[in-house]
């Protein structure tokens, strides 16, 4: 039984939590390798867009929620996402247009489209903050939870309670249908097919009769798509704070680095390579080893590796080693400019 009571101590504070957050860390880090695949340079501003795109997802269901619309034991949120996309999605065309295509029509490199992108997350982090606030908001309703511990306990009879909650669940089956439908559309669409040549051999493509107009049209639509609905899944799952988002850029980066920045699939299983490691560096293993070990070799110590304090110290460990040892990452992407003028700007 002691085996068992472990098996659940570590489904319940590592193995769940870090599938719903590592789905949270792959939709962003895929909107990382599609700019920069497809695009060709790093936005910076990635957490503060999905900040973005959450807070009219915020807004709406306060709305929603004063005029009595709800989707029951599910959360009104999920009602909002829609038209929260919309927004999202012309704020990105508005900003690609106002910025990013003068530095791309002249052809400028892509740390300084880096740079620019530094600007855009400055003014979309001035944005929310001003409409919305820094605060924490919370707008979770509907069934909080699916199992709890208790009534995990009374039915297993075991020492350790199971919780599951509705985020969780909610956040990695919308994942896994978004990311799906987006393989899907890459792999067999005659759009989806133009976007990945181009992103192959601009001057190959464009010679073929491919508009470039409509491919980076295309890559903002799903992008903000894509920024939305993770933005949205995390806030529910934890709550929604502008400046929370801004620090998940770096396990994004890490996610999208380690998987092989510009190969989507690399991008959404670097994000549970990154989630699980934060996780399972930062737990705390004294609880799980008087399970599994005899009295007499129990620990005194908490047995943790890194605190919680650290956890972004774990995705940059990773992001380091990756760049200088395998800068193409997991899947062989593309490298990121160079891997010093990457730790430069992460670093600063």
């Amino acid at each position: 039984m002691d085996f068992i009571n472990a098996i659940i101590l570590l489904l319940n504070y590592i193995i769940v939590p870090a599938l719903s957050y590592g789905s949270q860390l792959a939709l962003g880090a895929i909107f990382v390798t599609l700019i920069y695949g497809i695009l060709r340079f790093a936005n910076f501003a990635t957490g503060d867009m999905m900040a973005f795109g959450t807070m009219f997802s915020v807004l709406l269901t306060w709305y929603f929620q004063s005029i009595g619309i709800s989707l029951g034991v599910f959360p009104t949120a999920l009602l909002t996402i829609p038209f929260a996309i919309i927004m999202m999605v012309l704020y990105m065309l508005i900003i690609d247009k106002l910025v990013f295509r003068y530095y791309r029509i002249k052809k400028s490199p892509p740390v300084q489209l880096a740079m620019v992108s530094i600007g855009v997350l400055f003014v979309t982090q001035a944005i929310v903050r001003i409409i919305i606030g820094p605060f924490d908001r919370r707008f979770f309703d509907g069934e909080r939870f699916i199992l709890k511990a208790n009534e995990f306990k009374e039915m297993t009879g075991l020492n350790e309670g199971l919780t599951i909650k509705s985020t969780q669940v909610i956040t990695i089956v919308v994942t896994v249908i978004v990311v799906s439908i987006l393989f899907w559309f890459l792999n067999k669409t005659k759009t989806g097919k133009s976007m990945r040549a181009y992103s192959d051999n601009e001057d190959l493509a464009l010679l073929s009769g491919i508009d470039p107009n409509k491919v980076v049209m295309i890559t903002w639509i799903i992008a903000g798509i894509l920024a939305t609905i993770g933005g949205v899944l995390y806030g529910l799952d934890k709550s929604f704070k502008p400046f929370v988002y801004f620090n998940n850029m770096l396990p994004i980066f890490a996610a999208a680095i380690v998987g092989g920045i510009g190969n989507p699939l690399g991008a959404f299983l670097g994000g549970y390579v990154i989630a699980f490691a934060e996780i399972f560096i930062t737990y705390a293993y004294k609880k799980f080893f008087m399970y599994v070990l005899p009295e007499s070799l129990e620990p005194d110590s908490l047995v943790q590796l890194l605190s919680t304090d650290y956890k972004f110290a774990v995705s940059f460990s990773i992001l380091v080693i990756v760049l200088l040892f395998r800068p193409t990452g997991i899947f062989k992407g593309k490298v990121l400019w160079g891997s010093t003028q990457t730790l430069l700007l992460l670093i600063q």
